[in-house]
């Protein structure tokens, strides 16, 4: 179901969106609005909302607008404090985006309802400063066919044991994977994202949310618009952004089943019209059967869907994502009793110096049957350290690269650890790139996710 093209066509002939009225001559120079409706159903829709900042730094802003005389009103929001007084909407910042410098944007957005026509709103202000802008209906930059990944590919599916793009042609992304993002944040900005597509030429950033160690649970609005920030960083660089709800310890998902369904519940509404958004739902289940997995998969599965019903989901497997190796097990298990979804892959993780002949032959067997997505390994042992093993991660590699299994190589950080893929302190820089800041596992992946892709159009 190409749900977006179907919006698309709909609001060129029903909505009647047009650009904000007023003359951009006659508004305040002192900010700029850009409204876009990325998606509409019956009685409903989902817009997004950025502001930029032309006047003085804020400590604090409160965005202004009003909605037209059709029964519109605002369901639900993110990354601001949203209320609706008649028609006038209200969306206030908060604490971790109320300042905005000189220059700086903040997006935010919500899920409206209409009982008539859906026009654009009127009237935006920034702290009582009338606002210049635009409401053309359309999706954020970073999709179209620009020769990104996510351009040439556009929105992804499963067919058979595959990932395929658009054209229902298999493909395989390769890419890197976040740090946990309590710890090595700073490790994610303009520069080193800049440099993960352009001299990495990566085309997946996966976005390692963890849900204890201090992660999620202890601020789950910051981590969410954390974890949506990086999806439009990775959207304007046409990256893919895989979202990992990374549940490690405890080791039985169904332990973190309520926050699961709050997040992506958040993150699919929020994110539904993007065609670059896939969703890892638990990274690495352990200590626990795959009928425990295979029930919050099935709860959790749905939630998704409500929002998002087209976009492929990642459901962890036994034994730290295995397929169940690592616990004397294997694929069979799954095959004989799959979650009950479609558009789905499962995980398999690795670690190359610790997991070698018999974890690549189980992959290369479940692979004719299952469709594998590799959405975290390392160059090094399973406890992230160590010496890199070139020669049982060269292996990996050649297998995937013939199995045509995406990836996500662990981690993308200045970590002090084997892992990492570049030198301690290279995150407080702004080169990501050089030879002078690779670790040996960063030079040895870098060597391979920067050669060209071949993604078929035909």
């Amino acid at each position: 179901m190409r749900r977006l093209m179907a919006l698309l066509a709909a609001l060129a002939t029903a909505l009647g969106l047009v650009a904000l009225a007023g003359p951009a001559a006659t508004a305040a120079a002192g900010c700029r609005v850009e409204y876009t409706v990325a998606g509409q159903w019956p009685g409903g829709f989902q817009a997004g909302v950025r502001i930029t900042n032309l006047g003085d730094p804020l400590n604090g802003w409160t965005l202004t607008f009003t909605l037209p005389d059709t029964g519109q009103k605002v369901v639900q929001g993110w990354n601001a404090t949203w209320s609706q007084s008649g028609s006038t909407v209200t969306a206030v910042g908060t604490e971790g985006n109320r300042s905005l410098a000189t220059g700086a944007s903040v997006d935010a957005g919500f899920i409206g309802a209409f009982t008539d026509a859906n026009p654009a709103p009127t009237g935006f202000a920034l702290n009582g400063v009338a606002c210049t802008g635009s409401a053309d209906g359309t999706t954020p930059p970073g999709t179209g066919d620009d020769g990104t990944p996510v351009g040439i590919n556009g929105r992804l599916h499963v067919c058979g044991v595959h990932l395929c793009n658009q054209y229902d042609r298999p493909i395989q992304l390769r890419g890197m994977s976040t740090h946990g993002l309590q710890w090595f944040s700073q490790c994610y900005n303009d520069a080193s994202l800049d440099a993960l597509a352009r001299d990495w030429k990566a085309d997946l950033l996966r976005i390692a949310m963890y849900v204890q160690e201090d992660g999620y649970e202890t601020d789950p609005e910051g981590f969410t618009r954390r974890v949506n920030s990086l999806v439009d960083e990775a959207e304007a660089r046409g990256l893919y952004a895989l979202i990992d709800f990374h549940t490690l310890t405890p080791g039985d998902p169904n332990y973190n089943l309520e926050h699961a369904k709050t997040f992506f519940a958040s993150v699919a509404a929020r994110n539904a019209a993007k065609d670059n958004v896939i969703y890892e739902i638990a990274n690495e289940p352990n200590g626990v059967s795959w009928a425990a997995i295979k029930q919050y998969a099935e709860q959790v599965i749905p939630v998704i869907r409500a929002a998002d019903p087209d976009a492929v989901v990642i459901v962890g497997t036994r034994g730290w994502s295995s397929l169940g190796v690592s616990d004397g097990s294997d694929e069979s298990e799954i095959l004989a009793d799959p979650v009950n979804a479609d558009n789905i892959m499962y995980a398999f993780h690795f670690y190359a110096a610790s997991h070698k002949d018999n974890y690549r032959t189980t992959v290369s067997r479940a692979a004719s049957q299952l469709p594998l997505f590799v959405s975290e390994f390392g160059t090094v042992t399973a406890t992230g350290d160590g010496e890199v093993d070139r020669e049982s991660t060269t292996a990996w590699l050649d297998l995937l690269d013939q199995l045509k299994i995406s990836y996500a190589d662990w981690n993308y950080s200045d970590a002090p650890e084997g892992a990492a893929a570049f030198k301690p302190d290279t995150c407080s820089g702004s080169d990501y790139s050089s030879d002078n800041v690779l670790t040996e596992s960063g030079a040895l992946i870098k060597s391979r996710i920067s050669t060209p892709d071949d993604f078929p159009t035909s």
